[in-house]
């Protein structure tokens, strides 16, 4: 992924400094919590964070290279504490993508006749506080609604290479860009919308139903960011989707528990199979119409 010359994002908070766990000492990750990961936990939301209700897009983006201004928060310092060259090389590499989202999705808002309000992405190491609790680096990327951040351990990233089998800089970049995608959902109010329907429903397995189809939307979302992205810089190179999609397929429900107990157990899923995952991150990425991802959240369990 070519991302030289490229600006780095100001919404990022860099909190690698330090840490400490508070009182609860562990984030929230049920249906009324407010942390939703990419791989571990179940999606959460605090309901009644922000009101409205603007549902999903109704008509694909026209066409056409969608880049434009963003306004930018002010960065928050880590202080003196000092990084390995790799550190500040990811540190660089995941606030150019955000940027990146900031102008993609600031422009297909506005297509919409929408206003985006970009979230900012909280660095850490070890652990981290946040509006929806305290959590460690082993909870995963994730985002939190009742602060509109997304909280990134930049070793993740080694995680991933060396025990998921996923790695390549627009693997990485994927990762960053579903977080957000749950921030497009927050934005719209899907996500409070489904969140609702969670709360009513009588089992985890049919809550565990609604999550999936969240998490598959974030994936949908994060291809979308990667159509306009290539689209708008020709960014993309050799490799670089099928990294992604091999991501989608290492991070499926069904294949991490067959990795780490030799069975499977569908009323657990809480964020899609590696089909699942990999459909609709490649559906995102290979058309750019965002009016699709209506259909994830009608269509039949079947169809997902």
């Amino acid at each position: 992924m070519k991302l030289d010359g490229r600006r780095e994002s100001s919404n990022v908070d860099d909190r690698r400094g330090g840490y400490s766990s508070g009182s609860s000492g562990k984030i929230s990750t049920g249906k009324k919590g407010g942390c939703i990961t990419i791989i571990v936990a179940l999606v959460g939301l605090l309901i009644g964070m922000k009101t409205g209700n603007w549902g999903l897009f109704q008509a694909a983006t026209s066409g056409g290279d969608i880049l434009g201004t963003t306004t930018e928060a002010t960065t928050t310092s880590s202080g003196s504490a000092s990084y390995t060259a790799e550190e500040q090389e990811l540190a660089k590499f995941s606030k150019q993508v955000l940027a990146s989202t900031e102008d993609i999705w600031t422009n297909i808002f506005k297509q919409n006749g929408l206003q985006y309000d970009c979230p900012k992405m909280v660095l850490f190491k070890d652990g981290v506080n946040t509006a929806c609790g305290s959590a460690t680096s082993a909870t995963g990327p994730f985002y939190c609604s009742g602060d509109q951040c997304l909280y990134l351990d930049l070793s993740f990233f080694t995680t991933m290479k060396r025990q998921l089998g996923a790695s390549g800089d627009f693997a990485y970049a994927y990762v960053i860009a579903h977080e957000v995608g749950h921030h497009i959902e927050y934005e719209t109010g899907v996500l409070s919308q489904l969140h609702q329907q969670m709360d009513r429903c009588r089992t985890e397995a049919e809550a565990n139903k609604i999550s999936v189809r969240i998490e598959l939307l974030a994936d949908f979302y994060a291809g979308i960011w990667g159509y306009y992205e290539n689209k708008t810089f020709k960014s993309l190179e050799d490799g670089d989707l099928e990294e992604a999609i091999n991501c989608a397929h290492q991070i499926g429900d069904d294949y991490l528990q067959k990795s780490a107990r030799g069975t499977v157990n569908a009323k657990e899923f809480t964020h899609g199979t590696s089909a699942q995952r990999m459909k609709w991150l490649k559906l995102g990425l290979t058309t750019g119409d965002i009016s699709k991802g209506n259909t994830i959240l009608n269509c039949a369990e079947s169809e997902l």
